[in-house]
């Protein structure tokens, strides 16, 4: 845990008067010495002060070092574990691909939804990766060590780490020099963060300053692609959002803690020289998503029978989503990836300008949240029970809808996959994963 600590009030008693010191010889520095020190008891309370200002300043030291084992016990190191994470940090590419030799890449929540998918797909093409992921409890964490358990079967290792842990992010780039960090871990959920607020600073805040300066420090710097969020946009209500609209309006403390992310990241690309691009998503789903999201938790509620909450806007108006798949996320990635300059940073030192960039990753069809429940019904072949309600003023927006010229131009995204096909390909993941026997012939044909 990052706890910060305040800066130190002093500790010293107020003094009601100056002690005036006569210069005329050792007897009136005598007499000085005895009205300071004339009692045992006034001696023992000046010790006693110094003891107890000495424990209190080690506390504040213990508290404010993060990177402590009291707080980060050691679960790593040692030559086995080195020797792990540089067989899976290195690129397998074949002799004189086109691609060239490969990337090694660092991939934060890689554990995560997002996470699992590209560090996959980053193998897959022949790159190195390693993961480093903290299973947190905010949603089940078998799912996750599922996603990790897909990945260790291609030979991707995951570290079971904080990135609040400065120690063990040192250690990592010590032993590799990572060429990209994508950073996709983060604490997620608009919603959440009315109940346990502290958990989206310490995540998307601190833990992204703390690897921010693991970066700088790095020799060589990598290049760093973070996943800010479409929730930065907030009260804006221009449509399509486009990068050039202003983000100064959060509707919820996860939004605020992603465009803080924005301008935390821009500081370390100016002052360090960090290469540094920012990817806001819009809404991502598909197989091995997030059970906090509303399509996953639909898809639960209707397969039991249960009733589903839809949320409606002002004026019983539809809210609506630029829902995008999640291989169209991983394809803007890994192009974010591909095209993110180099750092120009040495030993924390900068020696030029850095590439500095933002890209909206949307699909740019809102579709309503009634016309998802629709589909969802489609592939299930199951009525929904669905209990319509007023949106709270939890922070939620009641749509997005993402401008992608600027990714498109520079990054060639272009996404292929409309909701219909995206859902029915995580509908056929969820029903596979969780063991739903829904195999007659008629339903297989139904979802292929």
């Amino acid at each position: 845990m990052r706890v910060e600590v305040e800066e130190e009030e002093e500790m010293y008693p107020s003094t009601p008067g100056k002690v005036k010191v006569e210069r005329s010889g050792a007897a009136a520095m005598s007499r000085q010495v005895h009205r300071c020190f004339a009692s045992t008891g006034t001696m023992f309370l000046w010790a006693l002060l110094l003891v107890a200002m000495t424990a209190t300043y080690l506390s504040f030291r213990s508290l404010g070092d993060t990177s402590s084992s009291r707080y980060f016990p050691a679960s790593w190191g040692g030559l086995h574990w080195e020797r792990q994470i540089r067989a899976s940090a290195s690129a397998r590419r074949p002799p004189g691909s086109a691609e060239g030799a490969g990337l090694s890449v660092l991939v934060t929540g890689a554990a995560g939804f997002v996470g699992a998918h590209c560090s996959l797909a980053l193998r897959k093409r022949g790159d190195g990766v390693v993961g480093i992921d903290n299973f947190n409890s905010y949603y089940d964490p078998s799912l996750k060590k599922a996603r990790r358990a897909l990945l260790g079967s291609h030979g991707v290792f995951v570290v079971d780490g904080d990135i609040n842990d400065g120690r063990l992010l040192a250690k990592l780039f010590d032993v590799v020099p990572f060429t990209h960090v994508l950073h996709l871990a983060a604490q997620a959920g608009v919603r959440y963060a009315m109940e346990n607020p502290s958990s989206y600073v310490h995540s998307n805040v601190a833990g992204l300053v703390s690897l921010l300066e693991a970066s700088k420090d790095a020799d060589p710097q990598p290049a760093v692609v973070w996943a800010s969020s479409s929730s930065v946009y907030g009260l804006n209500d221009r449509v399509p959002f486009s990068e050039a609209h202003r983000t100064d309006k959060p509707a919820s403390l996860y939004a605020a803690t992603k465009k803080a992310g924005e301008e935390i990241t821009h500081s370390y690309n100016h002052i360090y020289g960090l290469s540094v691009t920012g990817l806001r998503f819009f809404t991502v789903y598909g197989p091995w998503g997030r059970p906090d999201m509303a399509y996953f938790s639909f898809t639960r509620n209707i397969l039991q029978g249960k009733p589903i909450t839809v949320y409606r806007g002002r004026d019983h108006a539809d809210l609506a989503r630029d829902f995008t798949y999640i291989d169209d996320i991983v394809r803007g990635c890994l192009a974010a990836l591909d095209t993110a300059g180099p750092s120009t940073g040495t030993g924390g030192k900068k020696r030029g300008p850095a590439p500095y960039r933002v890209f909206n990753l949307g699909n740019t069809s809102p579709v309503t949240v009634q016309a998802l429940v629709a589909i969802l019904e489609r592939c299930l072949m199951a009525k929904a029970k669905k209990h319509v309600v007023e949106m709270p003023g939890n922070g939620d927006v009641p749509f997005t809808h993402a401008n992608i010229s600027l990714a498109r131009e520079e990054l060639g995204y272009k996404p292929t996959t409309s909701l219909d096909m995206g859902l029915k390909k995580f509908v056929r993941w969820y029903l596979s994963y969780y063991g739903y026997n829904r195999g007659t012939h008629a339903f297989r044909n139904h979802l292929s």
